[in-house]
């Protein structure tokens, strides 16, 4: 009897449950196809935008995880399995993840705006929360800088897309200004002379800006001159120690 009920209970199973199961595995493959093939088609168009490597593995991985998401959603449904459990407790999950997150994924959101907005590139020299260095990374959730005396800083991207980013390498050039004092016995004209005929012969400068020599300040015991000239950002700390060099061997001619 026992045997009777269960194969009855097996026959009514399969009569009204198993086309479901079996529609639904069909949508599952089929739907696994589409997503590949719309995953290539988005990375192709991604391609052609010339987005950064980094932004471009996110958005094709959480349009996967999205779609992937969908589809089991939609497989469940067609099958006809009870649902409400399982929404409660996504729902809970979500909740209790947002708020121990919250933080993480405000640097996750700034990470994004960074790599689509591009305030600052990988090479760039930039300043930022008190730490100026070469951007080596672009990462999601944080970025990382390379300083002059090769110490690595990490920042997150919430730092960086909510406050102050000087930005040294985006136009190319820095101007390097230096102030030198000299006594008033020195006549001005001969010492811009002089001055001039000093950075004329230094290499290191863009030649197709103007030197700037002036004087900045008058004092008790003399006055100060101030030189500005155009250099090259890459090279900007080498080329200030070749030119003060320079200068000083230029100052010593005055008196």
């Amino acid at each position: 009897m026992e045997f009777e009920n269960f194969y009855e209970r097996l026959e009514s199973w399969l009569v009204h449950q198993a086309p479901r199961v079996l529609l639904g595995i069909l949508i599952l493959i089929a739907g696994m196809w589409l997503i590949r093939l719309l995953v290539r088609w988005i990375k192709r168009k991604i391609d052609q935008k010339d987005w950064d490597p980094t932004l471009e593995v996110f958005i094709s991985n959480l349009i996967v995880m999205a779609l992937r998401v969908l589809l089991i959603l939609l497989v469940i449904q067609v099958m006809g399995l009870q649902m409400t459990l399982f929404a409660a407790l996504v729902g809970a999950f979500g909740v209790a993840a947002g708020l121990a997150l919250s933080g993480t994924l405000q640097n996750f959101a700034s990470g994004v705006l960074i790599l689509m907005l591009k305030p600052f590139r990988v090479g760039d020299q930039i300043l930022t929360q008190g730490h100026e260095g070469e951007v080596v990374s672009i990462q999601l959730f944080y970025t990382v800088l390379l300083t002059r005396d090769y110490r690595t800083v990490i920042v997150p991207n919430s730092k960086l897309s909510n406050e102050v980013i000087v930005n040294m390498s985006q136009a190319g050039k820095r101007r390097l200004d230096i102030e030198l004092k000299v006594k008033y016995e020195v006549d001005f004209e001969h010492a811009k002379k002089v001055l001039t005929d000093a950075l004329q012969r230094s290499g290191d400068l863009l030649v197709s800006r103007d030197y700037l020599i002036g004087i900045s300040l008058l004092e008790p015991d003399g006055y100060r001159i101030s030189v500005s000239v155009w250099v090259d950002e890459g090279g900007y700390p080498d080329t200030r120690l070749s030119v003060q060099e320079k200068l000083l061997d230029a100052i010593k001619l005055l008196y």
